[in-house]
């Protein structure tokens, strides 16, 4: 947290604190009580199947050869849900449904709690600037990656074999 400087709530100086033995960084002022607990951030992902497709998408600025899933944050006031299906739209111009909940997986390296879903799109595609480019990729030929959203792809793959 070395970039924020001062207190959002009262603009007093923030400092170290060893809270719960956790060290933290926290305002110093007295009066105030703001503590960064630097909690894990909730991103949504979808697992977007396209015409009998799913499609994997590799972010501006990733390696060539890295796609993932669909993600985003949530905005004020929306659910989860809402959100997916939105990000949906944003990033690749379809029109989505939620056919199910996959599951929450813990995204360390980042900080993130991932909500993953299961929807289908239909439309089509106009990717955004937030994307380099996007594949097909049929589901038999998915393999899930070790990180990330990977846990969350092939926990899917076993319920379809299902």
């Amino acid at each position: 947290m070395a970039h924020m400087q001062y207190c959002p709530w009262c603009g007093g100086r923030l400092g170290s604190k060893v809270i719960e033995g956790r060290e933290l960084t926290a305002c110093a002022a007295d009066s105030c009580g703001y503590v960064f607990w630097d909690n894990p951030l909730p991103v949504v992902a979808a697992i977007v199947e396209h015409e009998g497709s799913v499609i994997l998408a590799r972010g501006k600025g990733w390696p060539e050869k890295i796609f993932g899933i669909i993600t985003g944050f949530l905005e004020r006031g929306e659910t989860p849900e809402e959100a997916v299906v939105r990000e949906v739209r944003e990033e690749l111009g379809l029109s989505a449904k939620i056919e199910g909940f996959v599951g929450i997986y813990p995204f360390f390296q980042k900080n993130q709690l991932l909500l993953v879903y299961h929807l289908s799109a239909e439309g089509e595609i106009t990717i955004s600037d937030e994307l380099e480019e996007i594949k097909h990729i049929s589901p038999e030929k998915l393999r899930p990656w070790a990180f990330g959203t990977g846990p969350a792809v092939k926990d899917w793959l076993e319920k379809r074999k299902m």
